[in-house]
């Protein structure tokens, strides 16, 4: 069998220790060594971690690796425990359900919708950005990274403006939760605000997303409320924790390299393609949702039982020497199609058009305003989240 034993927990690979500020050099050692690691998972359960790029890609597209919790082994897995109401969501089911409601929700979420929004984001952007101009300084993360997509959100799904401070503070609650009794009290103070604003858009729908999804229909078949309540969840938490993340490490990523800031500052052609490239480089999600093998599968000479958890590992792959050459260079000349910071497969991110608009704009937004941006600490007290499922900074000081 081709595969090692390792201990994941507590940020340890064995011999190899996985650190917030670098966790790639504990990736390249660990493609080094194998293609998949029979590992202690996050949360201590046993795992198999996939680390190679066509291993990766290959599994995120195999329908033999369910990401259904039912097929799980009893005791094998550990998640998070949602409501029934929140849990129905995309990342949760398998065809043909999955196919039914993804089905559904692209009748919504279409790229007019999206494209309506670019103005918006702009208008947001420019008015984040300020009073940070005025001042000379800022923390990037607190004042516009994180602000910027949960307006957007909002925006998107018709959340009132009365409501988004609320909005806010539970999502970064449920983030970073300071106790389980905190995280209790977000999610269902969350549940809460999403009944009511699903059941207000029922009497009285609006142009937004929350209100496209209640009319979605294929004949006769809509959604539930479990499952519009769900897919609003997800629309927030992901559309909001990673394009925190995506703007802040993209930023970074920039800043770490003047001349690269300076050639997609003279040269806006290049932004589309900077995009792409930073979101191999550095994405927000280092792991794909968990899969579960209906059959025994083979990955690559390890044989994985069926029910076991397996984890398949994206920023890994997306540092693959044999499939990016040079991966740990940010190469705006760079092929980078077929990069998996979103995804592959029929689980490909929904919001991929969104979330590349807003970086997009995030940055050109940015490069308008304060053309001089530059690091306000050294890039050693820089401080990320500790976690191996988030990759995220905490706070980005910064000058102008």
């Amino acid at each position: 069998m081709r595969h090692t034993s390792t201990n994941f927990s507590a940020g340890i690979f064995g011999p190899v220790t996985i650190t917030p500020s670098d966790p790639y050099a504990a990736y390249s050692a660990l493609r080094r060594s194998g293609p998949v690691h029979r590992i202690a998972g996050p949360d201590g359960s046993p795992s198999w971690l996939v680390t190679r790029y066509d291993d990766v890609r290959r599994a995120l597209a195999d329908p033999r690796l369910s990401v259904d919790k039912r097929n799980a082994v009893p005791g094998n897995y550990r998640g998070l425990n949602l409501p029934p109401a929140l849990d129905a969501n995309l990342l949760n089911l398998d065809p043909p359900d999955h196919t039914r409601i993804r089905s559904l929700v692209t009748r919504a979420f279409t790229p007019g919708r999206i494209e309506s929004l670019a103005a918006a984001i702009r208008r947001t952007a420019d008015e984040l950005l300020t009073p940070v101009v005025r001042r000379g300084r800022a923390d990037l993360v607190a004042e516009y990274a994180a602000p910027l997509p949960i307006t957007v959100i909002c925006d998107l799904l018709g959340v009132p403006e009365e409501a988004r401070t609320d909005f806010r503070a539970w999502t970064d609650t449920m983030l970073a939760p300071p106790g389980p009794d905190e995280a209790r009290a977000a999610i269902g103070a969350m549940l809460r605000f999403f009944a009511g604003l699903i059941e207000g858009k029922r009497s009285l729908p609006g142009d937004d997303l929350v209100s496209d999804l209640i009319a979605a229909r294929d004949d006769d078949d809509r959604l539930s409320d479990d499952e519009l309540t769900s897919l609003v969840f997800l629309i927030l938490f992901a559309g909001y924790e990673n394009v925190v993340h995506l703007i802040g490490n993209a930023t970074l990523a920039l800043l770490d390299e003047p001349a690269l800031w300076e050639r997609v500052r003279s040269d806006r052609s290049q932004l589309p393609g900077a995009v792409e490239e930073l979101m191999r480089y550095d994405g927000p999600a280092p792991l794909a949702i968990r899969r579960f093998p209906i059959e025994d599968v083979e990955i690559d000479g390890a044989m994985i039982p069926a029910g076991e958890t397996v984890l398949l590992g994206i920023s890994s792959a997306n540092r693959d020497p044999e499939r990016f050459p040079d991966p740990d260079r940010v190469d705006l000349d760079r092929a980078v199609g077929g990069h998996l910071a979103l995804g592959h497969g029929i689980h490909y991110c929904l919001g991929a058009p969104l979330a590349r608009l807003e970086i997009a704009i995030a940055l050109e937004a940015l490069l308008d305003h304060v053309p001089g941006l530059h690091l306000g600490v050294p890039r050693s007290e820089l401080r990320w989240r500790d976690s191996i499922r988030t990759r995220g900074l905490l706070e980005l000081p910064v000058m102008c």
